[in-house]
């Protein structure tokens, strides 16, 4: 911070300014923000929520109020129209607002809504990434990843340009939160920022072809009559040649609709596959009982065991079994936390067949057929395909 030009200090030397406001830059000043915001939120009469404390929520006899903010971006929704009106127009009194109307497009996630569903996709931001690339006239490729290939740290010779590969691959990592797809390539080509080499580079120009192939694909979310939860766990054993860690994947479901997914290395080797299995079950779990619980404070009523579906059959007797034996005694706090969860009814483990695994897209590099049926599963639709 800067002297203002013409202000000169009197008496004493080393005096300091005592800030009134906080001013962009600082680190305090999104804390400010979010601080002022929440006060002017809460006195209108919504309530915190208590899972996710950027989600605002009013129930009343005119319906229920949902406002959700990331930084000075705010989507308000819910079927207590007059509320909404209101809502509008307090927060015109108090800040500096703008009403975009219909939500359309949002942090770069394009939402197209219809008497069908709502759906999420990113087209322009995967057109923008391919023409900045120089692959918007790439020959489009049916999988993201390379069936069966396994990158290595020091596979082929280190990037000249590293710096282009991380922001690339952070890039990439923004689309997925519309992408579920392509969840594990960039999982694994985000393992190598440290110390990128061609191969690597080599898997994430991979990555944007595929995209080049349906640049429009996106998430589709519909009313399917109940609100049912689900979790689909799944592990890949020692799935990394450098380490040996095996890599978790998992999703979730609610109302037959995709909510939440993730591809990560996990933290420890894992002695056999159904430890690695029981670890991702323990994940899911955790990511259920998040879920179960932002509902219920939502006011959603009659929820059933939610269902925990695993390909793994010795993972799910472990989770029902009570007793414990040499294979199990190391992973004793996660056999204890599934079990508790089991007990009160929270969830049901359950096996699935691996040809119904949905998880399997987020652990291990596919075929065009399985990625395909997986993403009709998923509920993933392309709006932009010509019918």
């Amino acid at each position: 911070m800067e002297q203002p030009s013409g202000f000169v200090a009197q008496g004493e030397s080393g005096l300091v300014c005592k800030l009134k406001k906080s001013l962009y830059g600082l680190k305090q000043s999104p804390r400010a923000w979010f601080g002022r915001f929440s006060e002017v939120v809460l006195s209108f009469g919504l309530s915190r929520c208590g899972n996710d404390h950027s989600f605002f929520y009013k129930q009343s006899r005119g319906g229920k109020l949902f406002l959700i903010v990331y930084v000075d971006d705010i989507i308000i929704t819910g079927d207590d129209l007059v509320g909404i009106a209101e809502l509008k127009a307090y927060l015109q009194q108090q800040f500096q607002t703008k009403d975009l109307g219909k939500l359309k497009y949002f942090l770069g996630i394009e939402v197209a809504q219809s008497q069908k569903g709502v759906v999420l996709s990113q087209r322009k931001y995967v057109l923008d990434l391919l023409t900045e690339t120089g692959m918007l006239g790439s020959k489009p490729l049916d999988s993201p990843m390379e069936q069966g290939v396994k990158l290595v740290a020091d596979g082929g010779e280190i990037l000249n340009n590293p710096e282009r590969y991380r922001r690339l691959v952070g890039k990439l990592n923004y689309l997925t939160v519309t992408r579920p797809d392509i969840a594990f390539p960039v999982s694994v080509v985000s393992q190598f920022l440290s110390s990128p080499r061609t191969s690597h580079w080599d898997a994430v120009i991979r990555i944007l072809r595929y995209l080049k192939k349906a640049p429009g694909k996106g998430i589709l979310y519909q009313n399917h009559g109940h609100n049912k939860v689900e979790g689909f766990s799944d592990a890949d054993w020692a799935g990394s040649p450098d380490d040996r860690r095996s890599t978790t994947g998992y999703c979730t479901l609610v109302g037959g609709n995709l909510v939440s997914w993730k591809s990560k290395k996990q933290s420890v080797v894992a002695r056999s596959s159904a430890e690695s299995e029981y670890r991702a079950m323990a994940q899911v779990t955790c990511e259920l009982v998040w879920i179960r619980q932002l509902l219920t404070e939502l006011g959603f009523k009659d929820l059933v065991p939610m269902t925990l579906w695993c390909d793994n059959k010795a993972a799910v007797h472990i989770a029902s079994n009570p007793v414990f034996h040499e294979r199990t005694k190391h992973i004793e706090v996660d056999c204890h936390f599934i079990r508790e969860k089991l007990q009160n009814g929270v969830i049901l483990p359950s096996h699935v067949r691996t040809s119904e695994q949905l998880a399997d897209i987020f652990t291990k590099s596919l075929g065009n057929g399985r990625i395909e049926h997986i993403c009709n599963k998923l509920g993933m639709i392309n709006i932009y395909a010509p019918a």
